[in-house]
């Protein structure tokens, strides 16, 4: 192969790409992962539920990772952007912001997806710290705090009733008029958990830690922890380019061996799951590395 073909192009560097890189630098494929070096969890302070990894910062366990699948030797990293991907004779070429075409038979996309927060001054700056996302993740470390959950309606009510198991202390902000349906808002008021319909307009914090809830009405509460499901997108719109289906909620579909709908596309990682967590990740990229190997193994026999 000449220098700028590959077998296999990951778009992607975090723990899924990496994840893929491994099954594929163990299959003696020629890799190429393509990484910006901005990892969604970059925020975060520290990574957990993950075996052998639990309270790690998600820098160290990437960066092992990525010291892990350097030592095979098909495989290879560049630092850049992925401007465009489009089917050719023998597959797929990309370009990358920094001008340069490389050519493979597969692509893998790790590229997660991009949250679109809500616009409430200091909730960005919180994200990933003290507003978070996920239970498994960082709910142990907010154990029996007061915490508070900023949905509405049907997910609203389903994240209220799992938040319960991990503190007492816990308040659903709708931020605005409830759509909880009045069975659902008895349920909720029944296991202490109350409902304000008040508008968040500041989140008072000191290095990403929540301290006050500032309403419009000039109100203010104290908490530890908020939860929080944002709305996101994909984070590139090459998938749509390239024809990739998503699922109703947003997602790209794939089948159990992490293909997409475009012949020869696979995905791993935040982008085709809900569960975000660093141990998911990696399995979806360990699967997706491997699948692609039979395929092209089944191609070339």
């Amino acid at each position: 192969m000449e220098s700028n073909q590959y077998e296999v192009i990951i778009i992607g560097g975090s723990y899924a790409g990496l994840a893929a890189a491994m099954a594929l630098g163990r299959s003696l494929r020629k890799v190429l992962v393509i990484d910006a070096g901005k990892p969604c969890n970059r925020q975060t302070p520290h990574s957990h539920n993950f075996l052998t990894q639990d309270g790690k910062t998600p820098l160290e366990i990437s960066s092992l990772a990525k010291q892990q699948v350097e030592a095979y030797e098909t495989v290879s990293f560049l630092s850049d952007y992925v401007l465009s991907a489009k089917k050719s004779e023998q597959g797929f070429q990309i370009k990358s912001q920094e001008g340069d075409t490389f050519e493979s038979l597969k692509l893998i996309f790790a590229t997660g997806i991009r949250d679109i927060l809500p616009d409430i001054p200091g909730l960005q700056e919180c994200w990933g710290i003290s507003v978070i996302h996920c239970p498994y993740c960082h709910g142990y470390e907010v154990r029996n705090e007061k915490t508070g959950i900023l949905a509405n309606g049907d997910f609203a009510f389903e994240f209220g009733k799992m938040i319960t198991n991990w503190t007492k202390e816990l308040t659903l902000y709708t931020n605005g008029k409830s759509t909880l349906t009045p069975e659902q808002t008895e349920k909720l008021i029944s296991k202490n958990v109350p409902i304000s319909e008040k508008k968040i307009s500041q989140i008072i914090h000191q290095d990403g830690k929540i301290k006050t809830l500032v309403f419009q009405d000039g109100s203010r509460e104290n908490i530890t922890a908020l939860y929080a499901k944002p709305d996101f997108e994909q984070s590139t719109p090459i998938l749509s380019e390239l024809g990739c289906a998503l699922k109703e909620n947003g997602y790209l579909e794939v089948d159990q061996l992490q293909r997409t709908s475009v012949p020869g596309v696979f995905a791993c990682g935040d982008n085709i799951n809900m569960f975000r967590s660093v141990a998911f990740a990696v399995s979806s990229g360990s699967m997706a590395g491997a699948a692609c190997n039979k395929d092209l193994i089944d191609e070339s026999f």
